[in-house]
């Protein structure tokens, strides 16, 4: 991991906004540069909500419109590229408004690779803090997000 300056270097108190939007950043930064060493070059950067969505149901284009929260065309549009990677594949509707898709093997595989590359980034994150410290942080913040939704969010852009 890469480091400017000790804790005490930084500004004493930082909002926890601004540092999990910061930690984000960072891990999805690190998470497209692996995939990228693993030979997954042609990712999106919205591939990975949709992936998610398309691994529990089918979609059509009106589902990842509304997922996205983008326009039908764009939704068609980004539908087209990722069936066209292979990361989707369609289920056979021949009227494309209608058009289903589902996760294809290639895109099973890149989530595989996601779930590898998280373990090993938070692997790094232990290093650095000791494993406990990184299981407290999961329970706490898992804590915080059901306290407020109920249950775990889904992980899905917002159009704010």
């Amino acid at each position: 991991m890469k480091g400017k300056g000790t804790p005490a270097a930084v500004s004493a108190r930082v909002p926890i906004a601004r540092l999990t939007a910061m930690v984000f950043r960072t891990l999805i930064d690190d998470l497209h540069a692996q995939l990228a060493a693993r030979g997954f070059r042609d990712t999106g950067a919205s591939y990975g909500y949709v992936l998610l969505e398309a691994r529990n149901r089918s979609l059509g284009v009106t589902d990842v419109a509304r997922l996205l929260g983008v326009s039908k065309q764009a939704a068609s549009k980004l539908v087209s590229g990722m069936l066209e990677a292979g990361y989707l594949r369609s289920t056979g509707a021949e009227d494309l408004r209608e058009r289903r898709v589902e996760l294809s093997a290639r895109g099973q595989r890149l989530l595989e690779n996601v779930e590898e590359i998280y373990e090993e980034l938070e692997a790094q994150w232990a290093k650095v803090i000791g494993r406990k410290r990184v299981e407290a942080l999961r329970k706490d913040l898992t804590t915080v997000l059901v306290a407020r939704h109920g249950a775990l969010p889904s992980v899905r852009p917002t159009n704010r």
